[in-house]
Protein backbone atom coordinates (compact mmCIF):
# COMPACT_ATOMS: atom_id res chain seq x y z
CA UNK A 1 0.00 0.00 0.00
CA UNK A 2 1.35 3.65 -1.07
CA UNK A 3 0.87 6.03 1.89
CA UNK A 4 -0.77 9.18 1.76
CA UNK A 5 1.06 12.12 0.74
CA UNK A 6 1.88 14.72 3.35
CA UNK A 7 0.57 18.37 2.98
CA UNK A 8 3.70 20.57 1.77
CA UNK A 9 4.13 23.14 4.87
CA UNK A 10 6.47 26.01 3.92
CA UNK A 11 9.52 27.19 5.90
CA UNK A 12 9.48 29.16 9.20
CA UNK A 13 10.11 32.72 8.51
CA UNK A 14 8.86 32.75 4.97
CA UNK A 15 6.11 35.38 4.36
CA UNK A 16 3.34 34.00 2.65
CA UNK A 17 2.90 34.81 -1.40
CA UNK A 18 1.19 38.32 -1.63
CA UNK A 19 -1.79 37.91 -4.69
CA UNK A 20 -0.53 39.25 -7.87
CA UNK A 21 -2.53 42.20 -9.48
CA UNK A 22 -4.38 41.76 -12.12
CA UNK A 23 -2.89 43.68 -15.23
CA UNK A 24 -4.83 46.84 -17.43
CA UNK A 25 -4.92 50.18 -17.50
CA UNK A 26 -5.16 51.05 -14.08
CA UNK A 27 -2.41 48.90 -13.09
CA UNK A 28 -0.04 50.12 -15.87
CA UNK A 29 -1.29 54.06 -14.95
CA UNK A 30 0.02 52.90 -11.11
CA UNK A 31 3.49 52.32 -12.27
CA UNK A 32 5.77 54.66 -13.58
CA UNK A 33 6.74 53.69 -17.12
CA UNK A 34 2.60 53.76 -17.33
CA UNK A 35 3.10 57.46 -16.86
CA UNK A 36 5.78 58.13 -19.09
CA UNK A 37 4.08 56.85 -21.67
CA UNK A 38 1.23 58.90 -21.17
CA UNK A 39 3.34 61.86 -20.87
CA UNK A 40 4.74 60.84 -24.01
CA UNK A 41 1.63 59.87 -26.18
CA UNK A 42 -0.19 63.31 -24.64
CA UNK A 43 2.89 65.14 -25.52
CA UNK A 44 3.10 64.24 -29.05
CA UNK A 45 -0.23 64.57 -29.62
CA UNK A 46 -0.14 68.33 -28.61
CA UNK A 47 2.83 69.12 -30.68
CA UNK A 48 1.04 68.11 -33.24
CA UNK A 49 -1.66 70.44 -32.55
CA UNK A 50 0.62 72.97 -31.70
CA UNK A 51 2.37 72.32 -34.71
CA UNK A 52 -0.67 73.34 -36.76
CA UNK A 53 -2.33 75.65 -34.65
CA UNK A 54 1.24 77.70 -35.34
CA UNK A 55 1.23 77.46 -39.20
CA UNK A 56 -2.80 78.71 -38.87
CA UNK A 57 -1.62 81.84 -36.84
CA UNK A 58 0.74 82.86 -40.08
CA UNK A 59 -2.38 83.57 -42.04
CA UNK A 60 -2.40 86.54 -39.94
CA UNK A 61 0.42 88.16 -42.66
CA UNK A 62 -2.62 87.95 -45.59
CA UNK A 63 -4.72 90.08 -43.59
CA UNK A 64 -7.80 90.32 -42.18
CA UNK A 65 -10.39 88.63 -44.62
CA UNK A 66 -8.08 85.58 -44.59
CA UNK A 67 -7.32 85.34 -40.75
CA UNK A 68 -11.05 85.40 -40.41
CA UNK A 69 -12.01 83.33 -43.00
CA UNK A 70 -9.42 80.76 -41.54
CA UNK A 71 -11.08 81.38 -37.89
CA UNK A 72 -14.96 80.46 -39.10
CA UNK A 73 -13.58 77.73 -41.12
CA UNK A 74 -12.49 76.10 -37.49
CA UNK A 75 -15.86 76.13 -36.62
CA UNK A 76 -17.41 74.45 -39.09
CA UNK A 77 -14.60 71.53 -40.18
CA UNK A 78 -16.96 68.36 -40.41
CA UNK A 79 -20.25 69.88 -41.48
CA UNK A 80 -22.14 68.84 -43.14
CA UNK A 81 -21.86 65.47 -41.51
CA UNK A 82 -20.99 67.53 -38.17
CA UNK A 83 -23.43 70.35 -37.03
CA UNK A 84 -21.47 73.93 -36.35
CA UNK A 85 -19.33 73.72 -34.20
CA UNK A 86 -19.20 70.14 -32.75
CA UNK A 87 -15.70 69.51 -34.03
CA UNK A 88 -13.88 72.46 -32.64
CA UNK A 89 -15.80 71.19 -28.99
CA UNK A 90 -14.65 67.54 -29.76
CA UNK A 91 -10.68 68.81 -30.30
CA UNK A 92 -10.96 70.76 -27.35
CA UNK A 93 -12.39 67.96 -25.63
CA UNK A 94 -9.85 65.75 -25.86
CA UNK A 95 -6.94 68.05 -25.79
CA UNK A 96 -8.09 69.16 -22.48
CA UNK A 97 -7.91 65.33 -21.07
CA UNK A 98 -4.75 64.70 -22.78
CA UNK A 99 -3.36 68.33 -20.83
CA UNK A 100 -5.16 66.72 -17.53
CA UNK A 101 -3.18 63.67 -18.15
CA UNK A 102 -0.01 64.61 -18.82
CA UNK A 103 0.05 67.28 -16.28
CA UNK A 104 -1.15 64.45 -13.44
CA UNK A 105 1.21 62.26 -14.74
CA UNK A 106 3.92 64.61 -14.50
CA UNK A 107 3.26 65.80 -10.84
CA UNK A 108 3.03 62.38 -9.82
CA UNK A 109 5.74 61.25 -11.32
CA UNK A 110 7.97 64.46 -9.68
CA UNK A 111 6.65 63.71 -6.51
CA UNK A 112 8.19 59.88 -6.52
CA UNK A 113 11.40 61.32 -7.94
CA UNK A 114 11.76 63.68 -5.07
CA UNK A 115 10.80 60.95 -2.59
CA UNK A 116 12.82 58.53 -4.03
CA UNK A 117 16.10 60.69 -3.76
CA UNK A 118 16.01 62.50 -0.35
CA UNK A 119 19.54 63.37 -0.88
CA UNK A 120 20.16 66.32 -3.24
CA UNK A 121 22.94 65.68 -5.95
CA UNK A 122 26.31 66.51 -5.12
CA UNK A 123 27.56 69.71 -7.38
CA UNK A 124 28.74 68.48 -10.55
CA UNK A 125 25.84 65.94 -10.63
CA UNK A 126 23.18 68.44 -10.12
CA UNK A 127 24.27 70.87 -12.76
CA UNK A 128 23.83 68.36 -15.21
CA UNK A 129 20.46 67.43 -14.13
CA UNK A 130 19.17 70.29 -13.64
CA UNK A 131 18.40 72.47 -16.27
CA UNK A 132 16.19 69.88 -18.26
CA UNK A 133 14.54 69.05 -14.96
CA UNK A 134 13.57 72.49 -13.97
CA UNK A 135 12.85 73.17 -17.73
CA UNK A 136 10.61 70.95 -17.75
CA UNK A 137 9.10 71.26 -14.02
CA UNK A 138 8.68 74.96 -13.58
CA UNK A 139 8.09 75.58 -17.02
CA UNK A 140 5.62 73.10 -17.32
CA UNK A 141 3.82 75.58 -14.29
CA UNK A 142 4.36 78.77 -16.50
CA UNK A 143 2.67 76.96 -19.34
CA UNK A 144 -0.30 75.20 -17.74
CA UNK A 145 -1.00 79.13 -16.13
CA UNK A 146 -0.41 80.69 -19.75
CA UNK A 147 -2.92 78.48 -21.48
CA UNK A 148 -5.41 79.48 -19.12
CA UNK A 149 -5.01 83.06 -19.61
CA UNK A 150 -4.87 82.40 -23.40
CA UNK A 151 -8.21 80.60 -23.39
CA UNK A 152 -9.58 83.28 -21.03
CA UNK A 153 -8.21 85.94 -23.26
CA UNK A 154 -8.73 84.84 -27.28
CA UNK A 155 -11.23 82.34 -26.77
CA UNK A 156 -13.68 83.23 -23.89
CA UNK A 157 -12.50 87.19 -24.56
CA UNK A 158 -12.53 88.12 -20.56
CA UNK A 159 -9.03 89.54 -20.43
CA UNK A 160 -8.70 90.63 -24.14
CA UNK A 161 -9.01 94.26 -24.33
CA UNK A 162 -11.56 95.31 -26.28
CA UNK A 163 -12.64 91.31 -27.59
CA UNK A 164 -15.56 91.33 -30.52
CA UNK A 165 -16.71 88.01 -31.16
CA UNK A 166 -15.97 86.58 -34.74
CA UNK A 167 -13.22 88.82 -35.53
CA UNK A 168 -10.30 87.03 -34.45
CA UNK A 169 -7.71 89.37 -36.51
CA UNK A 170 -9.09 92.14 -34.69
CA UNK A 171 -8.94 90.41 -31.19
CA UNK A 172 -5.26 89.25 -31.70
CA UNK A 173 -4.48 92.78 -33.30
CA UNK A 174 -5.97 94.65 -30.20
CA UNK A 175 -3.94 92.41 -27.63
CA UNK A 176 -0.54 92.22 -29.20
CA UNK A 177 -0.63 96.55 -29.26
CA UNK A 178 0.33 96.30 -25.02
CA UNK A 179 3.50 95.55 -24.36
CA UNK A 180 2.76 93.82 -21.28
CA UNK A 181 0.78 91.36 -22.95
CA UNK A 182 3.35 90.68 -25.75
CA UNK A 183 5.92 89.54 -22.80
CA UNK A 184 3.89 87.19 -21.35
CA UNK A 185 3.04 85.71 -25.04
CA UNK A 186 6.88 85.76 -26.16
CA UNK A 187 8.25 84.14 -22.77
CA UNK A 188 5.52 81.34 -22.48
CA UNK A 189 6.62 80.65 -26.10
CA UNK A 190 10.18 80.62 -24.73
CA UNK A 191 9.46 77.94 -21.92
CA UNK A 192 7.18 75.83 -24.75
CA UNK A 193 10.08 75.79 -27.51
CA UNK A 194 12.30 74.78 -24.62
CA UNK A 195 9.55 71.71 -23.23
CA UNK A 196 9.13 70.47 -26.46
CA UNK A 197 13.21 70.27 -26.75
CA UNK A 198 13.44 68.00 -24.42
CA UNK A 199 10.51 66.33 -24.15
CA UNK A 200 10.72 65.32 -27.62
CA UNK A 201 13.81 63.60 -26.99
CA UNK A 202 12.14 62.18 -23.34
CA UNK A 203 9.03 61.06 -25.16
CA UNK A 204 11.31 59.03 -28.19
CA UNK A 205 13.10 57.35 -25.05
CA UNK A 206 10.09 56.51 -23.39
CA UNK A 207 8.43 54.98 -26.61
CA UNK A 208 11.52 52.76 -27.55
CA UNK A 209 12.17 55.12 -30.74
CA UNK A 210 15.26 56.14 -29.60
CA UNK A 211 19.15 53.99 -29.83
CA UNK A 212 22.62 55.44 -29.90
CA UNK A 213 22.47 55.58 -33.71
CA UNK A 214 19.28 57.53 -33.80
CA UNK A 215 20.33 60.12 -30.73
CA UNK A 216 21.43 62.51 -32.85
CA UNK A 217 18.63 62.80 -35.16
CA UNK A 218 16.27 62.55 -32.89
CA UNK A 219 17.59 65.83 -30.64
CA UNK A 220 18.16 67.56 -33.91
CA UNK A 221 14.40 66.74 -34.93
CA UNK A 222 13.29 67.97 -31.52
CA UNK A 223 15.23 71.21 -31.80
CA UNK A 224 13.70 72.16 -35.02
CA UNK A 225 10.83 71.23 -34.10
CA UNK A 226 11.30 73.24 -30.75
CA UNK A 227 12.65 76.26 -32.79
CA UNK A 228 10.00 76.06 -35.88
CA UNK A 229 7.02 76.23 -33.43
CA UNK A 230 8.83 79.04 -30.97
CA UNK A 231 9.75 81.30 -33.80
CA UNK A 232 6.22 80.70 -35.71
CA UNK A 233 4.22 82.09 -32.53
CA UNK A 234 6.06 84.41 -32.01
CA UNK A 235 6.10 86.08 -35.49
CA UNK A 236 2.89 87.08 -34.85
CA UNK A 237 3.45 89.72 -31.64
CA UNK A 238 6.43 90.80 -33.63
CA UNK A 239 4.71 91.45 -36.37
CA UNK A 240 1.91 93.81 -34.56
CA UNK A 241 4.77 95.43 -33.13
CA UNK A 242 6.71 96.54 -35.67
CA UNK A 243 3.63 97.33 -37.89
CA UNK A 244 3.64 93.68 -40.49
CA UNK A 245 0.24 93.44 -39.11
CA UNK A 246 -1.43 96.30 -39.67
Amino acid sequence: MTKPATPRTKPAGVPPARPRRAAGPAALWRSSIGKKWVMAVTGLLMLLFLLVHMLGNLKIFFGPADFDHYAAWLRRIGEPVLHGAWYLWAQRFVLLVALGLHITAAAQLSRRDLKARPVKYASGQRAKASFATHTMRYGGIVLGLFIVWHILDLTAGVLNPDFQKDRAYHNVYVDFQHWWINLIYIVAMVMLGLHINHGFWSASQTLGINSPRRDKAIKATGSTLAVLITVGFVMVPIGVMTGMVK
